[in-house]
């Protein structure tokens, strides 16, 4: 498809594109070392296929670094077609083995011989914290170890002087989610998948019997695992290493299991990291807490011991688009890199890729594991950054409640209502909130059935019991409408009266953001909407003004990469065969363009990107000419409204004439499926964090303007709440219509657009990679929040 250059360069210079990057005699090897985790496989694609593509060779090590000490066989050129198909693979295809024999100078000594011998003098290692030490102690020898092989004879002394230095880049490929300076590792998601998919069925069979659940999850040394899907699940009581529970903690977590039976709740869940401590360093086991609870509650109790399925499966979507887009950042790393580069690690932040010092990455984590050691647990969690630290606090908030005595009474009526279509993560958004207001001391309101339904008097007070178990239900619990306010204006500012209602979280799609638009408008007419109102992004599209992600686009991926994987090995079998696949979105082409990315299609139709018969054309010629080597299927994306005459019918037509002979099409339009299902992890998990602020947010309003009968009326009292690059921003819907395409329902400016290029070059087309944000090497403490927002940890 025809290239688009978007110029977005930092303040004013031109912006920098791949193409000024020259790989030419350059060698990358690519190895995977440590504990493998899904989605390393997708990082060793994005590397070979980006190192061929600026014209560097690229070398498989197999086995890790024992492959790089034995060499001969082990290392090995890749070409594309060697990580064709890998991208839905779990673990690694080219092994990762631990490794005694590169701990020693001697088999260092081996590697660099190993290396030098092939020109290899830039290593992108995918693996955890041990790995990436390795291989930076490695780069710092690597000039002393050439010198001593020279003298040996090993290699001559021309090649010292050529190969002078070694450049190192890292990705961090662990499910823990253990390395400080990252927000996400590769893996960790899709780990979490494995983790969720059994609470899930077990929350079944439990509810059947009363029973309680004991489920170790992994960590060894850090409770990530443990702490996210707690939170993604709603479990009663979490053991994490960082986090001891306080003393007497028996006694706590007995009383709360019981108050929760009590209240009708007819299963428990605890979650336990498999490194769980007590405050005097003293391990947890599962059993330990099996036995308490039999013992002092007589519940009917089970342990379940998740191991090594969750290092297991298929890579999430998420997992396999950072690690795609991390491993086109390491290739643009090494291709940057000059002697005085110091070994950096690439990582993600908010949803902006980074750059940092691999040293500095390494010494905070192994920071983390000495404050647990002397007990400093506070420093601990403050070491493990600011996702870690904020799931902990929301997780708590949400998981205890006070007695009513003790909650401050803030005499405030908030209402919680769903517009738009479903999207999977909306009920864990509603159930944050009402919790966290009433946490706040607020009244609690649920609007049934969207603006219908609150003009028609649908409005319940809903407390606290009332949301348990709502974080893994898919679809609307409340209901939802694509009904705008706006004929019923009159009837909804009566209810709001009615019902003296202080503030509204309104939580849905385009539709949200444009009802807050309406009642922006008419403030002057009802004094009713002139309070806080806030939008939280739910929609599986993803094309709200004023956020990077919207709840629900993540499991709307989810459905579209698992219906790709079955199609592309159906295609596998029958051979020359082309899927054409139609995917949701309306207008905004997200789904259509990072489905293509995550599941490896060859090209994706957006309404974004114009395109015409010559682009059509030279799709087909693509195909053809991949028919001719061993890849031999193909598939495509479009969405649902990217051309009102290019149909899926019409691209399915002209496939199948122009391939007559060398390829047969097939079509399929994916539908509804899309919006359905249970919430990813992602999707629970960021639905009930945006939640939870969203509800701050108000709460700080609020007290301002108690019993003064304060109006507002300020743009800055009606927000969207979004994640924008790295920050979580409430920004004025005032401000935000100017930057809307409201005839299409998308914003002007889509981020996603500039990884448009990545699926390009990732399928063998030429395109132009703007690399103008990439380069810089940021210190690990470095992060501006900008003057209105705050960091956004994911």
């Amino acid at each position: 498809m025809g290239d688009v250059d978007s110029s977005s360069g930092s303040s004013g210079s031109l912006p920098k594109y791949l193409e000024h990057l020259s790989g030419d005699g350059k060698a990358i090897g690519v190895l995977t070392s440590g504990g493998d985790a899904q989605g390393m496989n997708a990082a060793v694609r994005a590397v070979v296929r980006m190192g061929i593509y600026v014209g560097a060779k690229v070398y498989f090590i197999y086995e890790g670094y024992q492959g790089m000490v034995d060499g001969g066989s082990n290392i090995v050129e890749a070409d594309w077609e060697s990580v064709s198909s890998i991208l839905q693979v779990g673990g690694t295809i080219i092994g990762s083995a631990r490794c005694q024999a590169f701990r020693s100078r001697e088999g260092r000594l081996k590697a660099a011989c190993n290396l030098v011998r092939l020109g290899i003098t830039n290593l992108c290692v995918i693996g955890g914290d041990g790995s990436l030490t390795g291989a930076n102690l490695f780069r710092k020898e690597w000039n002393g170890l050439l010198e001593e092989l020279a003298k040996n004879g090993e290699i001559d002394k021309d090649a010292v002087e050529k190969h002078s230095y070694l450049n190192v880049v890292g990705m961090v490929g662990s499910i823990d989610n253990d390395f400080c300076g990252t927000d996400m590792t590769i893996g960790t998601d899709s780990a979490l998948h494995r983790i969720i998919e059994v609470v899930d069925a077990i929350m079944t069979t439990a509810q059947s019997h009363q029973r309680t659940f004991v489920l170790e999850v992994m960590g060894r040394h850090c409770g990530y695992l443990a702490l996210v899907s707690a939170l993604a699940c709603g479990a009663d009581w979490v053991f994490l290493p960082e986090s001891p529970p306080e003393e007497g903690w028996e006694e706590n977590m007995c009383l709360k299991l019981s108050e929760n039976r009590a209240q009708k709740k007819r299963l428990n869940i605890i979650i336990v990291a498999e490194g769980a401590i007590d405050t005097q360093n003293k391990p947890i086991s599962s059993e330990k807490i099996k036995e308490l609870v039999v013992k002092q509650l007589g519940f009917d109790t089970r342990v379940t011991i998740l191991g090594h399925v969750q290092r297991g499966g298929t890579p999430s979507a998420f997992d396999r688009i950072l690690a795609s887009r991390m491993g086109v950042e390491a290739v643009v790393a090494l291709m940057e890199a000059t002697p005085q580069t110091p070994a950096c690690v690439v990582s993600l932040r908010g949803n902006h890729a980074v750059r940092l010092p691999l040293m500095e990455c390494v010494q905070m984590t192994q920071d983390v594991q000495k404050a647990m050691d002397e007990r400093r647990f506070k420093d601990a969690v403050q070491l493990r950054g600011r996702s870690f630290e904020g799931n902990l606090k929301t997780y708590k908030r949400l998981a205890v409640k006070l007695p009513d005595d003790k909650i401050p009474k803030s005499n405030c009526n908030v209402a919680v209502i769903n517009v738009g279509a479903p999207a999977a993560g909306m009920n864990a958004a509603v159930r944050s909130a009402v919790r966290v207001g009433i946490a706040d001391g607020h009244r609690m309101y649920a609007v049934y059935d969207g603006f219908d339904g609150f003009a028609k008097g649908q409005v319940k007070e809903i407390k606290w019991g009332d949301v348990g178990g709502w974080t893994g239900q898919g679809g609307s619990i409340l209901g939802t409408k694509r009904t705008l306010p706006g004929k019923h204006l009159e009837k909804i500012a009566e209810q709001m009266r009615s019902h003296s209602i202080n503030a509204l979280l309104i939580i849905g799609g385009f539709e949200a953001f444009q009802a807050a638009v309406m009642m922006a408008d008419v403030r002057n007419s009802h004094e009713e909407f002139c309070i806080p109102i806030c939008v939280l992004p739910a929609t599986i599209s993803n094309n709200v003004p004023g956020t990077d992600f919207s709840i629900g686009a993540d499991t709307g991926l989810g459905v579209i990469i698992e219906t790709c994987d079955r199609i592309k090995q159906s295609a596998s079998g029958t051979k020359r065969r082309v899927f054409i696949i139609e995917t949701m979105g309306g207008y905004c082409g997200y789904l259509a363009n990072m489905g293509g990315l995550a599941a490896g299609a060859d090209a994706a139709y957006i309404f974004e990107e114009p395109f015409d018969i010559r682009d059509l054309q030279s799709n087909v010629e693509h195909l053809t000419e991949k028919m001719k080597t061993t890849i031999q299927r193909g598939l495509v994306l479009r969405n649902e409204s990217c051309s009102v005459n290019y149909t899926t019918d019409f691209i399915y037509q002209l496939y199948s004439e122009e391939g007559k002979g060398v390829f047969d099409c097939r079509k399929n339009v994916l539908g509804h499926m899309q919006q359905g299902g249970a919430p990813s992890p992602f999707d629970r998990n960021f639905g009930t964090k945006i939640s939870a602020r969203a509800m701050e947010w108000i709460t700080d309003k609020l007290k301002g303007s108690q019993g003064t009968g304060k109006k507002f009326v300020s743009d800055d009292s009606i927000c969207v709440l979004g994640i924008s690059k790295r920050d979580l921003l409430f920004q004025p819907v005032a401000e935000l219509r100017k930057e809307t395409d409201f005839e299409h329902r998308i914003p002007r400016e889509q981020w996603w657009l500039k990884l448009r290029p990545l699926m390009k070059i990732l399928a063998k087309y030429k395109a132009s990679y703007d690399v103008s944000d990439a380069g810089k090497l940021e210190s690990l403490g470095h992060h501006q929040a900008t003057s209105q927002g705050e960091p956004a940890a994911i």
